[in-house]
């Protein structure tokens, strides 16, 4: 989607229906863009999608074919973007026990993530909100802290959190990822919201309650973007998982490496469990930042 000047259109309602009758909904990114997987909302395959956008009143309509490889193109009269971006920066972390240096490298990084991120050009006004999740029988299954924008209040909330429980390898990651998408208070039109998802472990999918799978297409709905950060132990189906949830809410996944790949707590390195053969090695701190960095670029200029 973009604009009579030709820059992209952020945080655009879509809703886009096939003649069957099968619908989805989400939100255009920092760029203008939305991707599109007619798999995931419509089993019966339309061949023909509507798609409507609408942003500050003004509305468009177009279409897409099943199976098209080019981009729609939608230019809308949108109004210009507000003077300041905004930022809704989220950290859903597992917190069993296997998480304690990861859960210990983000206590120590928030506050130089902080500062970063004040630093970057578009110098946005950021709201830190984190939910944890460990597994059922310890002592808690999911715990949630709602966007803020006091940086001190939310390192005493951090600093509280220790990792423990688990148990089993699979963890609460549906329960959590459904209470990111609905039950916190994520900014309305303008925002970029931004969910880091750090984690060693895939969900239980054997829970009746919230799946993922719907919990992304609903993240997609409300323009939230999920980067997927894996952790020391994640295997096959994990990363599947992880993958997955960033591909279809427009994240990315990205991964820790160790001195040790099998030890969390060797430190730092270059090693990592992940099938990948080419690939750059930053800390937590500064691979958060990178990710926050690209996606406000993608915002037009203000004005």
């Amino acid at each position: 989607m973009r604009d009579a000047r030709g820059a992209g259109v952020p945080d655009a309602e879509v809703a886009v229906q096939g003649a069957n009758g099968a619908a989805m909904w989400a939100r255009t990114d920092a760029a203008g863009r939305v991707w599109l997987h007619p798999n995931a909302f419509d089993p019966f395959g339309s061949p023909v999608y509507e798609v409507a956008v609408r942003k500050d009143g003004r509305q468009g309509t177009t279409f897409l074919r099943r199976g098209q490889k080019s981009a729609v193109e939608l230019v809308l009269d949108a109004r210009p973007a507000a003077q300041r971006a905004r930022l809704d920066l989220v950290f859903l972390v597992d917190a069993t026990g296997s998480m304690g240096d990861e859960i210990g490298k983000l206590k120590t990084a928030l506050h130089s993530i902080a500062n970063e991120v004040a630093r970057l050009p578009s110098h946005p006004d950021t709201c830190f909100g984190l939910v944890a999740y460990r597994d059922r029988g310890d002592a808690f299954l999911v715990r949630r802290h709602d966007l803020t924008n006091d940086l001190g209040a939310f390192q005493s909330v951090l600093n509280a959190l220790q990792a423990n429980g688990g148990g089993d390898y699979p963890e609460a990651m549906n329960e959590a990822l459904h209470e990111t998408v609905h039950d916190l208070s994520w900014r309305g039109s303008g925002a970029t919201r931004m969910v880091v998802l750090l984690a060693d472990a895939p969900p239980h999918l054997d829970y009746g309650g919230p799946q993922y799978d719907d919990d992304m297409m609903a993240a997609l709905g409300k323009g939230i973007k999920v980067f997927s950060v894996g952790a020391s132990g994640l295997d096959k189906q994990g990363e599947y998982v992880q993958r997955q949830i960033a591909q279809y809410t427009g994240g990315r996944f990205v991964f820790l490496t160790y001195r040790d790949a099998a030890d969390p707590a060797s430190g730092p390195g270059r090693e990592t469990v992940h099938d990948v053969s080419n690939y750059s090695v930053q800390t937590l701190d500064r691979l958060i930042v990178r990710l926050v960095a690209d996606e406000l670029a993608k915002l037009p200029p203000a004005g």
